[in-house]
């Protein structure tokens, strides 16, 4: 409970200029990348763990033979690093453990002070302070550390990353080729969010912590990565980053192409009348996809690239409003708390669900 809900001698405001309240939106827009940021890597882990169930196990019979000695990974299905244990490191396992699904056996977390995560402790999650037995352990590796940290971190790290482990990063302020650099790794997403002028921006700031505003359907439709709002938009390059990371875990577990997209399909539930479904253009040029045999499996993609360049994947999203529609879709049913109803969710107010736009898409070289 809230002791301070009406009480206007406590509220944040109390005690401020008028030169200082001008600046109050700053604390929405803060809240609203955190509640992004968190609900989006969530996203992430959803797919990425609905994809391991279907997949071979390859990739964890290597873990075994390259784990260092101090290292278990005990069972199946994906395994979650997060790196760092301050406030975005402890909200974003708050919001893996209740919208994922998430074993906290499946969660290790890496803090220099592991002692201050008592709480996930006592739910069975391992935290101590090792990022090199983290990243050997972990399918998806999230970096939530200080930008002031993160040169050490990544002096550590360099070497040790397995090719397969999808590192995802918090920080902001570090440009996505700087990190690849700084890792030795290009297996790496990256959100790029941008702030737009909006008389909305204070919604962030209505629901409270994290996972409660997660509860709300219409904080999640919001969040939608190709309908933002809110005075949020995310670069749908991210989008695109994530498609091809879940080809590369395809990848990884040597499924062959056409296996590889009848299991993204299935995925995105593209099936059935109406709807569009991914094939080998999509996401190799034509030369390259007219080479590959049904048992190939997809080339190794470099995310950096995916991330900077426009793809095959970027051009076909950016002109197909149907097949941006179904990724909306998918996005609001899997991520609305199924105690809510789907109704509320869906296509913005104005009707629309994209906010691509297919500049200068031309016949990809890629790959």
């Amino acid at each position: 409970m809230d002791f301070t809900v009406n009480l206007n001698s406590l509220g944040f405001e109390c005690g401020l200029s008028e030169y200082e309240k001008e600046f109050i939106f700053l604390r929405a827009r803060a809240t609203g990348l955190t509640v992004c940021g968190c609900v989006h890597a969530a996203f992430l882990c959803k797919l990425a763990y609905s994809l391991s169930i279907g997949l071979p196990r390859q990739i964890e019979d290597i873990d075994m033979v390259l784990l260092p000695s101090n290292v278990s990974k005990k069972g199946k299905g994906l395994t979650v690093g997060v790196l760092g244990g301050g406030h975005i490191g402890k909200q974003l396992v708050q919001v893996l453990l209740e919208k994922n699904g998430l074993k906290p056996s499946q969660i290790n977390i890496s803090s220099r002070r592991p002692e201050t995560l008592e709480e996930f402790v006592k739910r069975g999650i391992m935290c101590y302070f090792d990022n090199q037995r983290l990243v050997a352990w972990a399918d998806v590796l999230f970096l939530c550390c200080l930008p002031s940290h993160l040169p050490k971190v990544c002096a550590e790290l360099q070497s040790h990353i397995p090719k397969h482990c999808l590192v995802y990063s918090f920080l902001s302020a570090v440009p996505l080729n700087r990190l690849a650099q700084l890792l030795g790794h290009s297996f790496i997403l990256k959100p790029q969010y941008e702030f737009v002028a909006c008389d909305s921006v204070n919604m962030w700031l209505s629901r409270g912590h994290v996972t409660v505003a997660l509860k709300d359907p219409k904080v999640i439709d919001a969040s939608c990565p190709l309908a933002m709002r809110g005075g949020l938009c995310l670069d749908p390059k991210w989008l695109f980053g994530l498609l091809y990371s879940l080809l590369n875990m395809c990848t990884a577990a040597n499924v062959g192409s056409t296996e590889a997209l009848g299991l993204i399909n299935e995925l995105f539930q593209l099936k059935g009348p109406g709807t569009v479904a991914f094939i080998l253009n999509n996401f190799v040029n034509s030369s390259y996809a007219s080479s590959l045999t049904p048992d190939e499996s997809f080339p190794w993609i470099n995310l950096v690239d995916v991330q900077a360049k426009e793809t095959p994947l970027s051009c076909f999203i950016s002109r197909n409003n149907s097949m941006q529609g179904c990724l909306s879709a998918l996005y609001n049913s899997v991520m609305v708390d199924p105690l809510k109803g789907k109704k509320e969710t869906g296509k913005p107010k104005d009707g629309t669900l994209s906010v691509i736009t297919p500049s200068h898409c031309k016949k990809s070289d890629f790959v």
